[in-house]
């Protein structure tokens, strides 16, 4: 059984006790979050599609950590012109397991 969920803006396939990493949430390590915006639920090859989110339908899931994601560099340049920029970000991020799936 898997689950397509809606987390901060985007869409995860997720199934039962899977992990991954999100943008990051506003929620203590060890905590309990809930995500009810479910857009489809494949339970054993039978398929439901939300118009816009299927209704009932839950995902449950504890969060394992906080952790911050590569450094991606940002590097601009003009040529001949002396001008160079470098930028470097490191996104946030959130990991999840997924405890729970209600459909």
């Amino acid at each position: 059984m898997y689950v397509i969920v809606e987390i901060n803006g985007q869409q995860f396939k997720v199934e039962k006790d899977s992990k991954i990493f999100v943008h990051r949430l506003d929620a203590e390590d060890g905590a309990v979050v809930d995500f009810d915006k479910v857009l489809l639920v494949d339970n054993e090859g039978a398929i439901t599609v939300g118009k816009p989110v299927v209704e009932g339908a839950k995902v449950s899931a504890k969060v394992l950590s906080q952790v911050k994601g590569d450094k991606v560099l940002v590097f601009k340049k003009k040529r001949r012109k002396g001008y160079q920029k470098m930028n470097g970000h490191r996104q946030q991020f959130t990991e999840i397991q997924i405890e729970n799936i209600i459909a």
